[in-house]
């Protein structure tokens, strides 16, 4: 079917030909009539099938058909899609505008990690289509209200992970702000029934578009299981990575920290490699992304964050590095490769601990997947520690920064850490032996000895462990909490202990 038989307008054929797009997918050839038709859509379909466009197109047709038949060339919000990601509201933005070039539309892209404010001047000069994350839109509509009064179309893109549990409340509260007589729009590669009979809450006599299997993956991406246990996982890579073959690579970390080692070690063996997950910047997830488009990195080490709705062109593989904890995520995360029609490979390291997961995995998809087995696998040296990070200054008692009064800023000098052995203290010399019995075994004789408390524990439970106030009488104890001495440059010293039991500076002057 060509694309002129959908009923598009010019305007929008001409900028879906300007990208390179020969025919409709059959999601598109299905969802675009429906929603033309100003009907209520739950449309569900394989990874890299289109499902942007497909509501992009008709959606941005309707804008340009009231622009024609509003004559008060008022501009109004009329389309809000909300999605999960930072990474996705990105993508969706550049689709819209890529499709709406030749038309008058605008379009803002709202989430966190950037600057709020062009975010707030775009909702005030209400663009056309507001495309955002729940908890962006949440908070400038806390400090702003903007009002969507004027809204008609709402969809929900990567409907299965936005009415979750985590982004069913945000999802409320922002509907319950939008116009009830509205188009409401759902689309996702996974949908179970317990989220579909959530999403009737906020649809009206929806027509559902299926297209494939529920939650199958795309048959152009072939799919293998590395059975393998954790300490060779890295040397498994490594190996892998020795292929050509695997040009541009996707792996998948369960966590943060696990993605952040990884790519560390492939960077120590001389390999291109980017990061990204939510403990980046905003401005580093992009640089990650644009350089891993580009070629620049031939590895991007990922977590779930980057299975949502990514579009690269041209990924080879996409690597479990850690087993997903959940059949969806294994869909979405395979489904970053093999788009478009185009062919790809997901390979996955399963250990022993992840075999119930993985027959979960096959019953979930209604297939088994081939293994794979690699013999002989070299050792891997361990990794690197990274370089201490220098200090930008000293700390004294209690984090504040201390005037040095020796050349030397060893343990006592300076330090943030009080001596307790021999040594110097503010260029004072303290002595590892203490008159009255205390030698160097005491309770701070030797260095990196702990500190006895602030308080003496030497008097049983209901004595008194008062001393003298003189000093001449009986010394005075580090660990003990006592009245000011005098110091030897004329200032007044603290004991060992200040108040609240925190180590204090010995021989440290008046404030100035």
């Amino acid at each position: 079917m060509p694309f002129r038989a959908l009923g598009l307008g010019p305007n929008v054929l001409k900028a879906i030909q300007e990208a390179g797009y020969a025919e409709p997918t059959p999601i598109q050839t299905k969802a675009i009539p429906v929603i033309r038709k100003r009907k209520d859509v739950i449309a569900t379909a394989q990874t890299g099938t289109g499902k942007t466009a497909a509501y992009t197109w008709p959606v941005i047709e309707h804008l340009a058909a009231q622009h024609l038949a509003d004559r008060s060339k008022t501009r109004r919000t009329r389309v809000l899609v909300l999605v999960p990601t930072r990474e996705l509201a990105v993508q969706v933005d550049e689709s819209v505008r890529t499709y709406s070039k030749h038309m008058a539309i605008q379009v803002a892209a709202v989430y966190g990690g950037v600057n709020e404010t062009p975010q707030i001047r775009a909702l005030r000069n209400r663009v056309d289509v507001v495309v955002a994350t729940p908890g962006r839109l949440l908070d400038l509509m806390s400090s702003m209200p903007h009002r969507f009064d004027d809204l008609d179309t709402l969809i929900l893109d990567e409907a299965d992970r936005m009415l979750d549990m985590g982004f069913l409340p945000d999802i409320r509260r922002i509907i319950r702000s939008l116009p009830k007589e509205r188009q409401t729009l759902l689309f996702s590669a996974t949908f179970s029934a317990e989220i579909e009979k959530v999403s009737r809450e906020f649809l009206h006599n929806p027509e559902t578009v299926e297209v494939g299997r529920r939650a199958a993956p795309t048959h152009t991406v072939a799919q293998f299981v590395y059975e393998i246990p954790p300490p060779k996982k890295v040397a498994l890579l490594l190996h892998l990575l020795k292929d050509e073959g695997l040009d541009t690579v996707l792996v998948f970390s369960r966590t943060k920290r696990g993605a952040d080692k990884l790519a560390r070690r492939l960077e120590q063996e001389g390999i291109s490699v980017a990061t990204l997950h939510s403990n980046k910047s905003q401005s580093q997830r992009q640089a990650a992304l644009k350089g891993f488009k580009s070629g620049r990195y031939r590895v991007l080490v990922a977590t779930d964050i980057a299975a949502r709705g990514i579009d690269v062109d041209g990924i080879s593989h996409v690597v479990n590095y850690d087993f997903p904890a959940a059949p969806e995520d294994y869909v979405h995360r395979i489904g970053r490769t093999g788009r478009a029609a185009a062919v790809g490979d997901a390979l996955s390291f399963v250990s022993h601990e992840d075999l119930a997961g993985l027959r979960a995995l096959e019953r979930f998809i209604g297939r088994g997947i081939p293994r794979r087995t690699v013999e002989g696998l070299p050792e891997v040296a361990p990794l690197r520690p990274l370089p201490p990070e220098p200090r930008s200054r000293q700390s004294g008692s209690g984090g504040r920064p201390q005037r040095s009064s020796g050349s030397s800023s060893s343990r006592g000098q300076g330090s943030s850490k009080p001596s307790y052995g021999g040594g110097s203290v503010q260029g004072r010399p303290v002595s590892s032996g203490r008159s009255g019995g205390q030698g160097g075994s005491g309770s701070h004789g030797g260095p990196g000895s702990r500190p006895a408390r602030p308080h003496s524990e030497s008097a049983p439970r209901g004595q008194s462990s008062a001393r003298p106030h003189s000093s001449a009488s009986q010394p005075q104890s580090r660990s003990q909490g006592g009245p000011r001495s005098q110091s030897a440059d004329g200032g007044q010293g603290e004991s060992r202990w200040g108040r609240r039991g925190q180590p204090a500076v010995r021989g440290k002057g008046p404030r100035r």
